[in-house]
């Protein structure tokens, strides 16, 4: 067996979105086995569903709140893990994220800090720490324009638009730390607009399943959030997933490194290639009212292509079909 193989991987959030999906891939496609994974979460979004079928839940799944301290000592070092992934975070669609910015940035300090914590204080175990951020973390003045293309040599000065951002800057800051201080090492990588299955379809929804529920839930008109015209980077979740799995081999000690594409869609757009997959005839209504937050943004991937490899693979009218399909057979 392979080094890398070898690898016993505790995965926190791993029965989120991502976290499932990865769990899966690393099952399914990297040959790993039930034995080697070990998932992490305390199911504010994540579900026993989404991984049941991959890993052991009875001895492999840990049902804890990373915002307390020393939860995932015990597991590390009885399970002698020698890699972390971290994505458990706060994490929802921009009127949650505005409307509960001290909660966000209160919890996420906590679960970085006391996973890196916990992390450092087995740094006889843990050999490799990945840790997932988000582009919710540069700042705000050069996400003003649909063509703003992020560099990640631009995160700092910082000046993130919410407090969900600077709590994942803080994340970034302190894997850096923990790579200067010990012999861990680490990576950062910085997620852009992830969608997909396993999403979030509830109240705190991100704005792609929140649109394709709304279009599977009507018949004549859809409310969409702000004017339409602001962008993102959209990411599907395979596409994340597979930059982790490159990075495990070859992404460590070399600083950030964005994962998303080049291109900017605007809300406007995703809403009209959703109806236009139901077949459905219904008009759309803008809110200005109601938050759009950062007006656009798309990623500058060379950093991802050079060092890992990677480019993403699937389409955002594919990417949006599959999960248009997953979300309808969830709530029919």
């Amino acid at each position: 067996m392979s080094e890398y193989h070898a690898q016993r991987i505790l995965i926190t959030g791993g029965a989120g979105m991502i976290g499932s999906r990865l769990v899966q891939e690393l099952i399914v496609n990297e040959n790993y086995t039930q034995d080697r994974i070990f998932v992490v979460d305390n199911l504010w979004r994540g579900t026993i569903e989404n991984i049941q079928n991959y890993i052991n839940i009875e001895t492999n799944f840990f049902n804890l709140d990373l915002s307390f301290p020393t939860q995932i000592n015990r597991i590390i070092i009885e399970n002698n893990i020698d890699t972390v992934i971290h994505l458990a975070d706060i994490v929802a669609g921009i009127g949650y994220v505005i409307n509960n910015e001290w909660f966000l940035f209160n919890q996420n300090i906590l679960i970085n800090s006391n996973t890196l914590k916990s992390v450092y204080e087995c740094k006889d175990y843990v050999k490799k720490f990945i840790n997932i951020s988000t582009a919710c973390c540069f700042p705000k003045t050069l996400q003003m324009s649909l063509d703003s293309k992020l560099n990640e040599s631009q995160l700092f000065p910082a000046n993130p638009e919410t407090s969900y951002g600077w709590s994942k800057l803080m994340g970034l800051y302190e894997t850096d730390l923990l790579e200067k201080c010990t012999n861990i090492f680490c990576c950062n990588l910085i997620f852009h607009n992830v969608y997909g299955s396993h999403c979030d379809i509830g109240d705190r929804s991100q704005v792609i399943p929140a649109l394709i529920k709304k279009v599977i839930m009507c018949e004549n008109i859809i409310d969409v959030w702000g004017s339409g015209n602001q962008g993102r980077a959209f990411l599907h979740v395979s596409d994340a997933v597979s930059s982790i799995t490159l990075a495990m081999k070859k992404g460590y000690n070399v600083g950030s490194i964005q994962i998303g594409p080049d291109t900017c869609t605007t809300i406007k757009e995703i809403a009209e290639i959703i109806i236009k997959i139901s077949g459905k005839d219904i008009n759309i209504h803008y809110d200005t009212s109601k938050p759009e937050g950062d007006f656009g943004r798309c990623a500058d991937s060379d950093k991802a292509k050079q060092i890992l490899n990677w480019v993403p693979r699937c389409s955002l009218e594919h990417g949006l079909q599959l999960t248009y399909e997953w979300i309808l057979s969830k709530i029919g």
